[in-house]
C-alpha cells in the first residue's frame, strides 16, 4: 500500500479512518500500514485526539434572552448616517420617491425636446473628393463591363433553353 500522506489521492482515506468511516477490510489494511509508517501513525494519533476532544465537548446552553440582547446590540451599532435618516425614511418613501421620479422625467423630457432641433455641425461641412483616372484605364474598364454584360445575357438565354 502506498503511504496516504505521500499521495494526495489517498489522503482522504486516512481522514476517513480516523473518523471511523472506512469498511473493516480497508481499515485493517490501513492499520497494518500505520504500524510501520511513523508519519501516518503520528497523523492518526493527532486526528484521534481531535475527534476525542470534539466528542467530549459540550456546547453551553443559549440563554433565554440571547435574541433580545443581540438585537439590542445591533441597534446600538447603527451608523450615524442611518440614525440621521431614520426619522425621515417614511416621509421619503411616501412622498420623496414620486417627486424625485417626476423631476427626473421632466428633466429628461426637457433635454430631449431641446436637442430635437439641433443639426450636427459636421453634416454641412462634408465634401466629396474626385480622383482623376487616366482615359485609357477608364476605356478598358468600360470594355470589361460590356463584355461581362454580354456574357450574362448569353448565360441567361442558355439557362432558359435547358429548362424547357
Amino acid at each position: 500500500m502506498k503511504c496516504p500522506i505521500e499521495t494526495r489521492d489517498n489522503a482522504e482515506v486516512l481522514l476517513d479512518y480516523c473518523a471511523r468511516k472506512l469498511d473493516p477490510d480497508r481499515a485493517a489494511t490501513l492499520e497494518r500500514h500505520i504500524r510501520i509508517c511513523p508519519a501516518c501513525r503520528e497523523f492518526a494519533d493527532s486526528q484521534r485526539a481531535v475527534w476525542n476532544a470534539l466528542d467530549a465537548w459540550e456546547a453551553l446552553p443559549v440563554s433565554p434572552d440571547f435574541d433580545r440582547r443581540l438585537y439590542a446590540r445591533i441597534e446600538r451599532e447603527v451608523s450615524w448616517w442611518d440614525r440621521l435618516l431614520r426619522p425621515f425614511r417614511p416621509l421619503l418613501v411616501r412622498q420623496g420617491l414620486p417627486v424625485a421620479a417626476g423631476a427626473c422625467l421632466a428633466i429628461m423630457a426637457g433635454i430631449l425636446l431641446d436637442r430635437s432641433g439641433d443639426v450636427p455641425v459636421g453634416a454641412e461641412a462634408q465634401s466629396v473628393q474626385v480622383e482623376a483616372v487616366p482615359a485609357d484605364q477608364l476605356e478598358n474598364a468600360l470594355d470589361d463591363m460590356e463584355l461581362l454584360r454580354d456574357f450574362n445575357q448569353k448565360v441567361r438565354v442558355d439557362a432558359g433553353r435547358t429548362r424547357m
